[in-house]
């Protein structure tokens, strides 16, 4: 027994199987990814402590301005200079006027508040905890029904009514000005709060894909036949020695 353990043939041996024609064949398809759903909503942000702690450590200059001096009387001043511009387009009239005032003030606001997410500078300074908020998320660290929040809340609502009044209450005008409001003043509910619609999202967030049925050969192909004398068929073994 000494005399076969410090045989140097036996010494780590390796298995080295060999296998048929027909197994080298099998062959697995993987199938397209599992169907997307037309509309998801998600929830962004982790809104943990560790978040919190993040956000405290420095201020956001990119939300503090909003309740600065002048912040809220830019709005308006925007929206009359706005108007003065188009106005001076020939040919131009009232109520197309107001109607584009109110739509471009809107699109602005949409873009600036609910579109754009993160801070365009010194965002290393949070970890990144502003990364997926936007600009309405990140407005007094989240809290609702701040003064500033309800200045920003207010203002395309009476643009709406002027718009609506200056537009002789067109029923067509009228559509356009209220959907487009809809738009702006629903990402500013509470509800809707780090909540995002995605549409065409995959059902899958993993990214594998579902495998369709393999290619599989011809059954009894692969199933192990016996022999002669009852016996499976013999598995070639090989030994590599220890360098």
């Amino acid at each position: 027994m000494s005399g076969i353990l410090s045989s140097p043939t036996l010494s780590v041996p390796t298995l080295s199987i060999e296998t048929s024609q027909s197994a080298s064949e099998l062959k697995v398809r993987m199938g397209r990814a599992r169907s997307s759903s037309l509309v998801k909503v998600e929830t962004v942000g982790r809104n943990s402590q560790e978040e919190d702690l993040d956000q405290s450590v420095y201020d956001n200059v990119n939300a503090e301005w909003v309740n600065r001096k002048g912040a809220w009387l830019i709005h308006p001043i925007l929206i009359f200079t706005g108007k003065i511009v188009i106005d001076t387009i020939p040919g131009m009239r009232q109520e197309v006027s107001w109607t584009l005032v109110n739509l471009l003030y809107l699109s602005l606001s949409y873009l600036m508040f609910h579109y754009v997410t993160g801070i365009p500078f010194q965002s290393d300074l949070h970890s990144g905890a502003y990364d997926d908020l936007t600009l309405w998320e990140q407005i007094d660290e989240g809290a609702h029904y701040t003064p500033a929040k309800k200045w920003l809340f207010s203002v395309p609502i009476g643009l709406f009514l002027a718009s609506t009044h200056y537009t002789n209450y067109n029923p067509w005008l009228f559509a356009i000005n209220l959907t487009a409001l809809l738009f702006v003043l629903l990402p500013k509910l509470p509800q809707f709060h780090r909540q995002r619609v995605r549409f065409l999202v995959d059902d899958d967030p993993s990214g594998v894909t579902t495998p369709s049925t393999p290619n599989f050969p011809h059954s009894g192909s692969l199933t192990p036949t016996s022999l002669g004398d009852g016996s499976i068929p013999p598995i070639h073994i090989t030994e590599a020695e220890f360098r």
